[in-house]
């Protein structure tokens, strides 16, 4: 993986975790990347970005002290989407609130245009992409 593609990366990883950028800013930064899908995964407090090639980059995703319920309430969880899509909720603030939902960690399919969250049990909701 090539430097620049790195730095567009940490960049849009870092401002997500700041709550500087919104999710569609990651979006556009990750496609700038050539990132197809990438999973973020509460229990192990990492982020994994795949590209096309085969290749990948694993960095530390900043967990909330929330435990994860053990219960999965798609309606929070969805809630929460909601509430980041019209930007009340920032990435901070989303992850404390899937945790409580019972979100243990999700994946955003870029190229596919959908997000699969899912729960300590398998249980998942899929969102789609606004258009």
């Amino acid at each position: 993986m090539n430097a620049s593609t790195q730095a567009l990366i940490h960049e849009a990883a870092e401002g997500s975790n700041s709550g500087r950028l919104h999710f569609g800013q990651v979006i556009a930064l990750l496609v700038q990347a050539g990132v197809e899908s990438y999973l973020a995964d509460y229990r192990t407090g990492k982020t994994i970005y795949y590209l096309p090639n085969g290749d990948t980059l694993a960095l530390d995703l900043e967990i909330p002290a929330t435990p994860i319920a053990d219960t999965f309430d798609a309606e929070a969880v969805k809630t929460a989407i909601r509430g980041a899509q019209q930007g009340v909720v920032m990435y901070p603030e989303f992850k404390h609130l899937t945790c409580l939902a019972g979100c243990a960690g999700y994946t955003v399919w870029i190229t596919g245009r959908h997000v699969s969250y899912f729960g300590r049990k398998g249980e998942i909701h899929v969102e789609r992409f606004p258009d």
